[in-house]
C-alpha cells in the first residue's frame, strides 16, 4: 500500500513537472509570436498587400470634360461642350477580379503562417537547447562538488603521506577540466537566452527549465505525412497559386470581351443646345493576344512546383522520421545501461577503502561522465527531431 502511494505521488510530480515544461515552452512561444520584429513586419506587409489586392477590382474612375470656346468674329457666338464618361470592362470581369483577389489574400495569409512557423520552430529549438544545457549544468555542479572534495582530500592525504603528488595532479586536472566545462556550458546558456531575447523582439526573457515536454507518441509515417500536408502552409501557397492561375484564365477571357463606355454629352453653340447619351465599344483584336496561353503555361508550372515540393518534403519527413526511430532506440538502450552503471558512490567508497587505485577511479568515473553526456546529447537530438516533425502544429 505504501509503495503504491509513493509511486502515485512520484507519477503526479513527474506529470506536473512535464505540464510545467509544456506550459513554459508554450508561454515563450506566445510571447515571441507577439513581440518578434520579423513577424510584426510581415504582418504589416500582409496588411498592405491585402489592400493592394483589393485595388483595381472596381469600376474605373469616370471622366468629366468641359470646354468653353470663344467665337471669332464677335458675331460667331461661343461654344460650350460638357461630357461625363464612364468606361467599364465586360460585367463578368469584375466578378472574376474579385475571386482572384480573394484567392491572393488567402495565399498571402499562408505565406505569413509559413514565416511565423519557421520563427516559432527556431524559438522552440532554442528552448530545447536551453533545457539540455540547464540539465547539463545541474550535472556539472554535482561533478564539480565531488571533484573539489576529492582534490581537497588528496591534498590532505599528501600532507599526511597517504598519497603522492601524481594522485593530487590527477584530481586537480579533473577539477580544472570540469571547471572549464562548467564555464563553457554557462556561456552557452547565456548565448541561448540572448537568442530568445532577440527572437522576443529585444524584450528580455530567460528559460530555466530542465525537463523536456513529453510529446504524444509520433503517429506512424503515412498518417504523419497526411497531417503535415493538411497543415503545410508552403504547400497550400503553391496550391493556391495554381488556383489563382486557373481563375486568371477565366479573368483573361472575360477581359478579352468588348469594353464599353457610357456617357452624357451637352453642347451649346450659336444659341442652339444639343444633349444626349454617348455610347462606345472597344473591339478586342490584338491587345490580349496569347494571354490565355501564358496563363495555361503558368498552371503547368504551378503543378510541377507542387509535385516537386511534395517529393522533396516527403523525403525530408521520411529522413526525420527514421532519425526519430533510431534515436528512440538509442535512448532506450542508454537508459537501460545507465541504470546499471551509475555507480559513482560505489567508486568513491571503493577508492576510500583502497579497493581500486586512483587511475582506475578516474578512468571509471570519466567513462560514466562521457556516457551520461552522450545520453544528454541524444536526448536533446530526439526532442529536436520531434519538434521539427510537429512543426505543423505551431
Amino acid at each position: 500500500m505504501i509503495n503504491t502511494i509513493i509511486y502515485t505521488v512520484c507519477f503526479m510530480m513527474l506529470f506536473a513537472s512535464n505540464i510545467k515544461a509544456q506550459s513554459n515552452i508554450e508561454n515563450v512561444l506566445l510571447k515571441i509570436e507577439k513581440n518578434n520584429k520579423s513577424i510584426k513586419a510581415h504582418q504589416q506587409y500582409v496588411a498592405a498587400k491585402k489592400l493592394h489586392y483589393k485595388t483595381g477590382i472596381t469600376l474605373q474612375n469616370p471622366s468629366v470634360e468641359y470646354e468653353y470656346l470663344n467665337g471669332s468674329p464677335a458675331n460667331a457666338g461661343n461654344q460650350t461642350d460638357f461630357l461625363i464618361l464612364q468606361s467599364f470592362d465586360f460585367p463578368t470581369a469584375y466578378g472574376k477580379k474579385k475571386q482572384v483577389a480573394e484567392l491572393q489574400i488567402e495565399q498571402i495569409d499562408f505565406q505569413l503562417t509559413a514565416i511565423s512557423r519557421d520563427i516559432l520552430l527556431n524559438a522552440k529549438q532554442v528552448c530545447i537547447e536551453l533545457i539540455y544545457h540547464n540539465k547539463k549544468q545541474t550535472e556539472l555542479k554535482k561533478r564539480l562538488k565531488n571533484a573539489e572534495k576529492l582534490h581537497s582530500d588528496y591534498q590532505k592525504k599528501l600532507i599526511n603521506g597517504d598519497a603522492n603528488i601524481l594522485d593530487v595532479n590527477k584530481a586537480k586536472l579533473q577539477l580544472i577540466n570540469l571547471q572549464n566545462d562548467f564555464r563553457f556550458n554557462s556561456s552557452q546558456i547565456n548565448q541561448f537566452n540572448q537568442k530568445l531575447t532577440e527572437l522576443n523582439g529585444g524584450v528580455s526573457i530567460e528559460f530555466n527549465d530542465t525537463v523536456y515536454q513529453i510529446p504524444t507518441k509520433v503517429p506512424e509515417f503515412n498518417l504523419l505525412v497526411d497531417l503535415i500536408d493538411a497543415n503545410n502552409p508552403t504547400l497550400k501557397t503553391l496550391q493556391q497559386e495554381e488556383e489563382i492561375n486557373q481563375k486568371k484564365i477565366e479573368l483573361t477571357r472575360a477581359m478579352s470581351l468588348p469594353k464599353m463606355e457610357v456617357g452624357y454629352r451637352y453642347q451649346s453653340i450659336l444659341g442652339q443646345q444639343y444633349q444626349g447619351v454617348r455610347l462606345g465599344l472597344t473591339i478586342p483584336l490584338w491587345e490580349n493576344k496569347n494571354t490565355v496561353k501564358f496563363q495555361k503555361a503558368k498552371i503547368l508550372f504551378s503543378e510541377a512546383k507542387i509535385e516537386e515540393h511534395k517529393n522533396q518534403h516527403h523525403s525530408e519527413i521520411q529522413q526525420l522520421y527514421e532519425k526519430y526511430q533510431n534515436l528512440n532506440i538509442s535512448l532506450t538502450d542508454f537508459k537501460q545501461i545507465l541504470s546499471t552503471i551509475n555507480n559513482t558512490e560505489l567508486l568513491e567508497k571503493a577508492l576510500k577503502l583502497g579497493e581500486i587505485s586512483s587511475i582506475q577511479y578516474f578512468m571509471e568515473i570519466n567513462y560514466f561522465y562521457n556516457s551520461f553526456d552522450k545520453y544528454l546529447e541524444l536526448e536533446k537530438e530526439y526532442y529536436l527531431v520531434i519538434a521539427e516533425l510537429y512543426k505543423y502544429q505551431l
